[in-house]
């Protein structure tokens, strides 16, 4: 009999660019039914943005907010809830496209930007198709996320820049599970004994 392999996920590879899904028992009421773009990933923890909450306030409002004058074709585009970190920040995620003054380059076709240019520039809507609003993130410490991983409270896959800016946001979750081939409503949230 071969050797027992043990998934060691301290040792495993960088996260980054990788959808986390949130599984059925995942009761948490800010991370259930969540699909979560892992943005960066190290040593350090990691730090990635909930991509399929809505906030409940659109792109008008924050532009109103920051006194900017905006395209109509803006429309009811909503902001997303990106996390329970520093709820206040505001990240664009967007494909990479143009210059901007405070990006980090997540893969050769996805940025992160924090700075206001951008921003500026989804108001006039000449950013990059598909780029979305989050205020706040999420963040794991040292080691935190790969013992969420230990304990299943998670599937993980590369991400999929169709789901990430082609997919409406409330179809992610499902759209994510189904390129895995699973059906979500399937996994039952309860453990039992045989």
């Amino acid at each position: 009999m071969p050797p027992s392999k043990e998934l060691n996920l301290e040792q495993s590879n960088d996260l980054s660019n990788q959808f986390l899904i949130a599984m059925p028992g995942l009761e948490d009421s800010l991370f259930n039914h969540t699909v979560t773009y892992i943005c960066d990933h190290n040593e350090h923890g990691a730090m990635g943005l909930i991509i399929n909450q809505p906030l409940g306030i659109s792109l008008t409002d924050v532009f109103e907010q920051l006194q900017l004058p905006c395209s109509p074709a803006i429309g009811n585009k909503q902001v997303l809830a990106g996390g329970p970190v520093n709820g206040q920040q505001g990240l664009v995620l967007h494909r990479k496209q143009g210059k901007w003054e405070s990006s980090l380059e997540i893969t050769p076709e996805i940025c992160l930007t924090a700075s206001k240019d951008i921003v500026e520039a989804m108001a006039k809507d000449q950013a990059p198709p598909g780029a979305q609003l989050a205020l706040g993130y999420a963040g794991w410490s040292p080691g935190q996320l790969e013992e969420e991983l230990n304990s299943n409270m998670w599937l993980t896959m590369p991400a999929d820049s169709r789901i990430l800016f082609d997919t409406e946001t409330d179809q992610r979750w499902n759209a994510a599970a189904k390129a895995l081939g699973i059906n979500l409503d399937l996994i039952s949230t309860q453990t039992g004994h045989a």
